[in-house]
C-alpha cells in the first residue's frame, strides 16, 4: 500500500500439542528454515527463531497486510504438514491450540533477540509454561489457568 509505514515487533510464542517434547535436535534447523521461510513468503521480517523440543518462539518485524491470526494459522499448518512429509518424527506431530502474541518497541528488538537465542539457558531455571505465564503477566495480559497449554492427558 502506498503511503503506509509501519514498525511492528512481534514475538510469537506456542507450543507441540499437550506440549510433547517431540522437536528433536536432528531436525530443528530445518523447521525453522521452513518457518522462516513462510514469514519471508509472507512479506514480514524474521528477526530470530529458536526451538525448544516443546514450543518455539519466533520474533519478527509484521507488515500491516495480514492478521496476525492469519499468519499464524498459515504458519502452524504449513510446518505441521512439513514435519508430516519430512517423517522426521516418530508420533502424529502438531501444534498446540492458541499462541502468545508480544509486541516490542524498537529499542527492545536487541535484547529479544538475545532472550530466543539463550532459550536453552533459560530453560536450565524455569519451565515453558513458567515463562509464558511470566510474559502474560509481565504484558497485563489477562488469562486462565485452564486455558494455557495443557499438557498430556
Amino acid at each position: 500500500m502506498p503511503n503506509t509505514y509501519t514498525q511492528v515487533h512481534i514475538q510469537f510464542v506456542f507450543a507441540v500439542k499437550y506440549r510433547a517434547a517431540l522437536i528433536a535436535n536432528d531436525w530443528k534447523d530445518e523447521l525453522m528454515r521452513f518457518i522462516t521461510g513462510i514469514f519471508q513468503e509472507n512479506n514480514h521480517k524474521m528477526l530470530q527463531i529458536n526451538t525448544m523440543p516443546d514450543h518455539i518462539h519466533i520474533f519478527i518485524g509484521m507488515r500491516p497486510h495480514q492478521s496476525i491470526s492469519a499468519l499464524i494459522q498459515n504458519v502452524k499448518t504449513e510446518s505441521s504438514k512439513w514435519v508430516k512429509a519430512q517423517n522426521v518424527c516418530s508420533v502424529p506431530f502438531a501444534w498446540q491450540e492458541g499462541y502468545g502474541g508480544f509486541s516490542y518497541a524498537k529499542s527492545q528488538v536487541p535484547d529479544v533477540i538475545r532472550y530466543i537465542q539463550n532459550q536453552e539457558k533459560h530453560h536450565k531455571k524455569r519451565t515453558f509454561l513458567e515463562e509464558y505465564r511470566e510474559f502474560l503477566t509481565k504484558f497485563e495480559i489477562e488469562w486462565e489457568e485452564q486455558y494455557i497449554f495443557k499438557e498430556l492427558e
